[in-house]
C-alpha cells in the first residue's frame, strides 16, 4: 500500500494543544502534505503521483488528482509562464492572451469558465496566489491569479485536484485545487535560461511581428541545518493588440456629416450585426520582473522552519493604433468621421492608453513537524501586499495624448491585499481497530480592497492626484474550523469524512464619487461543508472511488463594493449579493496499464445562486448578479503512459464533455435552458513525446475546445469576433537537446496551424519560441 502520509499541520497533542492555537488559517495549503513520494501503484483510490518531491495536496483522498513534474514541463512544454505547466491537463483552460499576461489570465475547470477565477484555488508551496479581492475582470481591476510569483524555471512540480472533495479549502475550490511545488535544493545548485518567442499576427489591418525576451537565473544549496534558494527573472514582452474600437453600422446617421475616413474593416460583431472595426487598443509592452528568495531550517531533526519571500514588479504600456486615415492620408482618432456615407462621433477616449505601475510582495512563513508518528502539526501564515499598484490613462485623444494632457490615475497600492494565518495538524491513532489518519485545523482569511481614482493634475503620464473621481472599497474575513477523517475500515475499502464550518462577514464597505459617498452595513453568515469520498480497490490494478462536496463561496471585496468606471467597461457591485452554494460529485473508475493509467470519471455539480459578472445588452455596463442555478453533468476520460508501442514513446490526452446549463433565474427568463457562459460542451488534448535516445526529445500536442457563448442567454452567437468565445483547435511543436550535461537548447510552435481564436480578445497567432538553458 501507498505510504503516503498527511503532514496536515495544526499544533496537536500534548506538547502543542490545539485549543491554544488562534483559531486562524491559512486556507491555502492543503488538507495533508504528503511525508513520501508517491509510487506509481494503486492502492485504495489514493492519487498516482510520480518522481519529484511529495505532492502537497491531501493524496489520501480517493478524488481525482492530475499532476506535471519539472521532467515532464521542461521535456514537453513550450512554457514561458507558470500557468503554461497546466496547458494540456484534462478539462483546464488558462486564458492567457500573451506572454506575461498578468490582468486576465483566468483558469477555467470543468464547470466553471474563464469569468470565474474566484472558483478555483491556486498555491504555491501553499501560498495562496489566487486573488479573491474580485472576481474575473471588471474594469480597471483584475483578480487572475498572481502567476507572475512563480516562473517555470522554479517549478518542481504542479498537483490539480479536481473539485471541492477537501474540508481544508474553502469554497472557491469548488472548480479545482492548483499547487505548484517549487525546488527545495538538497546540494549547491545554479541555472541559467534565455528564451526568445516571436509571433507573427495578422489581423483586421495589423500586420506586425511582437516579440518578447526572458532571462532567467537560479541559486540554491543545502548547508547543514540551512537550506537556501533565490530566482531571479525578466520578461520583456510585446503582446498583439487586444481590444478594437468599433461602431456598428446601424449606429451611424444617414448624411454627409463628418470627415471621409478610409481603412476601417468591415465585419460582424458577436450577434452577427454588422459593425466597422476603426482601430486597436491595448497592445501591450511589458516589462516584468521577479525575485524569489527561500530560507528553510531545520530547528529539529522532526521540526523545520522556512519563510519565503516574492518581489514581483511592473511596467506595462498599452497603446492603440487607428485604421482610419482622411483625404491627405493622415490618422484620424477623434471627432465627427464619415464611412460610406454614415456619420459617427469618436470620443477623446475611443482609442485608450493606459500606463501601468506595479510592485506586489507576497511573504509566507511557515513551522511544521514531520516526525511521521501519532502527531504532526503546523502553523502557518503569508500575506499579499500591492504595494504599490497605479493605472494612468489619458481622457486627451492620441496623438497629443502620447505626449501628456489631461487624465485619470487609479491608485490600489498600500490599501490593497490579504494575509492568512493557518494551524493545522494531523493525528494518526493507535491502537484503535482500522488505519485513521485524522486531519484537522483552523484557518483565517482576510481581504481588504481600496481603489481611488483621481484626475491628474497637469499631465495624465505624471501628474499627481487631484480632485476625486472615484473611492470604492471594504473588507471582508472568513473564519474557518475542519475535520477529516481517512479510514481503512476493511481490506479494499478506504472511506473519507469531512466537515467544514465557515463565518464570512463582509465590513467597512463604501462607494464614493464627487457627487456622493454611501457607505453599507456590515454582513455575516456561516455555514457548514461537508465531504465524503469511497473508494474499492476492485482488483490488484483497478480502483473504483466516489467523492461528493459542499462548496459555500462568498462574494468577493470587489463584487461587493468594487463599482469602477471609464475605459472600455464599468462595473456596477452589489452590496446584498448571497454566496453561492455548489454540491459537488464524481464517480471515476482508473486501471493501472503497466505502463500507464487510465481513467473514466463522471462528475456532477449543482450551484444555487452562481454568482457571474455579466454584460447589459446594449451597453458597455457589467454587473454582478445572483443566477437562481446552474447544472454541470459530464464526463471525464484521461489517459497518460510510458514507452507506448516503442521505448521512449510517451502518449497521453484527455477528453471531456460538460452539459452545462443555467436551470433557474428570474431575473433573466431568456438565460433558462442555455449553456453557462464559457463552458463548452466538448473538450480535448492530446500529446506524443518521442525520446530517441538521451539527448533528444520530440513532442507534438493538440488542444480542442468546442462551440462557447460569453452571455447567459447565449446571444452571442458568433464567438469568431471582439467579445466573443470561440472554438478552436491548435498544435503545438517542441523539440528538446541536451547538448552536454550542463547545457540544453529547445525549440518550439505554439499554434502551428495558426488558428485564430477568441475568449473576448484574440488569442495568439502562430508563435515562435526558442530558450538556452545551462545547469549545474
Amino acid at each position: 500500500m501507498n505510504k503516503n502520509k498527511t503532514m496536515l499541520s495544526l499544533a496537536l497533542g500534548a506538547a502543542f494543544p490545539w485549543w491554544a492555537l488562534p483559531a486562524l488559517a491559512q486556507d491555502a495549503q492543503g488538507a495533508a502534505a504528503a511525508d513520501e513520494a508517491a509510487e506509481r501503484s494503486r492502492s485504495l483510490g489514493v492519487v498516482t503521483v510520480t518522481g519529484g518531491p511529495p505532492s502537497s495536496l491531501p493524496t489520501q483522498i480517493p478524488t481525482t488528482i492530475e499532476s506535471m513534474t519539472r521532467e515532464e514541463i521542461e521535456t514537453r512544454i513550450n512554457a514561458t509562464d507558470s500557468e503554461d505547466a497546466l496547458k494540456y491537463l484534462p478539462s483546464l483552460l488558462v486564458r492567457k492572451r500573451y506572454i506575461g499576461d498578468y490582468n486576465h489570465a483566468i483558469l477555467s475547470t470543468r464547470a466553471s469558465g474563464t469569468g470565474n477565477s474566484a472558483r478555483s484555488a491556486v498555491y504555491a508551496d501553499g501560498i495562496l496566489l489566487s486573488n479573491y479581492l474580485g472576481n474575473g475582470i471588471s474594469n480597471g481591476t483584475n483578480y487572475a491569479p498572481r502567476w507572475g510569483l512563480v516562473t517555470p524555471e522554479e517549478i518542481e512540480r504542479v498537483d490539480v485536484m479536481y473539485g471541492p472533495f477537501s474540508a481544508a479549502y474553502p469554497g472557491n475550490s469548488a472548480g479545482a485545487v492548483v499547487d505548484y511545488v517549487t525546488r527545495k535544493p538538497t546540494q549547491f545548485e545554479a541555472h541559467v535560461k534565455a528564451g526568445y518567442s516571436s509571433q507573427p499576427n495578422d489581423l483586421y489591418n495589423t500586420n506586425e511581428t511582437f516579440n518578447s525576451w526572458q532571462t532567467s537565473a537560479s541559486l540554491g544549496s543545502r548547508s547543514g541545518d540551512w537550506s537556501w534558494w533565490i530566482n531571479l527573472n525578466r520578461t520583456d514582452s510585446q503582446g498583439q493588440p487586444q481590444t478594437f474600437t468599433t461602431a456598428t453600422v446601424a449606429s451611424g446617421t444617414p448624411g454627409r456629416g463628418g470627415t471621409p475616413v478610409v481603412g476601417f474593416v468591415p465585419g460582424l460583431n458577436t450577434t452577427n450585426t454588422p459593425w466597422y472595426i476603426l482601430g486597436t487598443g491595448t497592445q501591450y509592452h511589458t516589462l516584468q520582473d521577479h525575485a524569489k528568495i527561500k530560507l528553510a531550517y531545520d530547528i529539529s531533526p522532526t521540526v523545520t522552519a522556512s519563510y519565503t519571500l516574492g518581489y514581483w514588479q511592473n511596467d506595462a504600456e498599452g497603446r492603440p493604433a487607428t485604421f482610419l486615415s482622411n483625404s491627405a492620408g493622415r490618422p484620424v482618432y477623434t471627432g465627427a468621421i464619415n464611412i460610406l456615407g454614415r456619420s459617427f462621433t469618436l470620443g477623446p477616449t475611443a482609442f485608450p492608453l493606459t500606463n501601468d505601475e506595479q510592485t506586489h510582495y507576497m511573504h509566507g512563513l511557515s513551522v511544521k513537524s514531520n516526525t511521521k508518528g501519532e502527531w504532526d502539526w503546523e502553523v502557518a501564515a503569508s500575506l499579499y501586499d500591492y504595494a504599490t499598484d497605479i493605472q494612468r490613462a489619458p481622457t486627451v485623444a492620441p496623438p497629443l495624448a502620447e505626449f501628456g494632457g489631461a487624465g485619470t490615475v487609479q491608485d490600489q497600492g498600500g490599501t490593497t491585499g490579504w494575509n492568512t494565518l493557518a494551524a493545522k495538524g494531523t493525528w494518526r491513532p493507535q491502537g484503535i481497530s482500522g488505519a485513521h489518519i485524522v486531519d484537522f485545523g483552523a484557518a483565517r482569511a482576510a481581504y481588504k480592497l481600496g481603489i481611488l481614482k483621481t484626475n491628474a493634475i497637469g499631465n495624465w503620464i505624471n501628474g499627481p492626484s487631484g480632485t476625486l473621481v472615484s473611492n470604492v472599497g471594504g473588507n471582508t474575513e472568513t473564519i474557518a474550523a475542519w475535520a477529516q477523517d481517512s479510514w481503512s475500515f476493511a481490506p479494499n475499502w478506504k472511506a473519507v469524512l469531512g466537515l467544514r464550518a465557515e463565518d464570512w462577514q463582509a465590513s467597512n464597505g463604501f462607494t464614493a464619487t464627487a457627487a456622493n459617498y454611501l457607505a453599507y452595513a456590515s454582513r455575516s453568515e456561516s455555514d457548514l461543508s461537508p465531504k465524503g469520498a469511497l473508494a474499492y480497490q476492485l482488483t490488484p490494478d483497478t480502483v473504483l472511488k466516489g467523492s461528493i462536496g459542499r462548496a459555500v463561496r462568498y462574494p468577493t471585496v470587489g463584487e461587493l463594493y468594487g463599482a469602477t468606471t471609464g475605459g472600455a467597461l464599468s462595473f456596477i457591485n452589489d452590496p446584498f449579493l448571497k454566496p453561492e452554494k455548489s454540491w459537488t460529485a464524481e464517480l471515476s473508475a482508473e486501471k493501472d496499464l503497466g505502463n500507464g493509467i487510465a481513467r473514466a470519471t463522471l462528475f456532477h455539480e449543482t450551484t444555487e445562486d452562481a454568482l457571474f459578472n455579466q454584460l447589459i445588452p446594449n451597453t458597455s455596463i457589467t454587473r454582478v448578479t445572483n443566477i437562481e442555478r446552474v447544472r454541470t453533468n459530464g464526463f471525464e476520460l484521461a489517459y497518460t503512459g510510458q514507452d507506448v508501442w516503442m521505448r521512449g514513446l510517451d502518449l497521453g490526452g484527455s477528453l471531456t464533455f460538460a452539459d452545462s446549463k443555467t436551470v433557474a433565474n428570474a431575473l433573466n427568463p431568456a438565460s433558462v435552458g442555455k449553456w453557462q457562459p464559457r463552458v463548452p460542451r466538448w473538450r480535448s488534448t492530446v500529446f506524443a513525446t518521442y525520446k530517441p535516445d538521451a539527448r533528444w526529445a520530440f513532442t507534438a500536442a493538440a488542444r480542442y475546445s468546442g462551440k462557447q457563448y460569453s452571455t447567459l442567454d447565449n446571444s452571442d452567437v458568433n464567438g469568431f469576433a471582439y467579445f466573443g468565445a470561440s472554438r478552436y483547435f491548435t498544435v503545438d511543436l517542441r523539440v528538446r537537446y541536451q547538448i552536454d550535461k550542463q547545457w540544453s537548447a529547445a525549440f518550439g510552435i505554439d499554434n502551428a496551424n495558426n488558428y485564430q481564436y477568441w475568449n473576448f480578445h484574440p488569442y495568439p497567432q502562430r508563435t515562435y519560441t526558442a530558450e538556452l538553458r545551462w545547469d549545474l
